[in-house]
């Protein structure tokens, strides 16, 4: 089971990845938890400087930009 996150403070760009993460997530049928982290302590210590960013079993994805569609579907095969 992968462990997702996505990080960012709730900003529109933060809410389209959170949405996109959870659609794609429940069309492919992968196993996985997926954490909102608005904290911005909790951010920072992914030493990430811009959000949204997106971590897959703690390692950062992508940073500071929401993702497309077929790079999450390569993340999370």
């Amino acid at each position: 089971m992968k462990n997702i996150k996505i990080l960012g403070t709730g900003c529109p760009k933060c809410k389209q990845t959170t949405a996109l993460v959870e659609a794609l997530v429940k069309e492919t049928g992968v196993e996985a938890t997926i954490e909102k982290v608005e904290d911005i302590m909790d951010i920072m210590q992914y030493n990430i400087m811009a959000t949204p960013a997106v971590v897959i079993d703690e390692k950062v994805a992508i940073k500071g930009r929401v993702p497309t569609r077929s790079e999450l579907l390569e993340l999370l095969g």
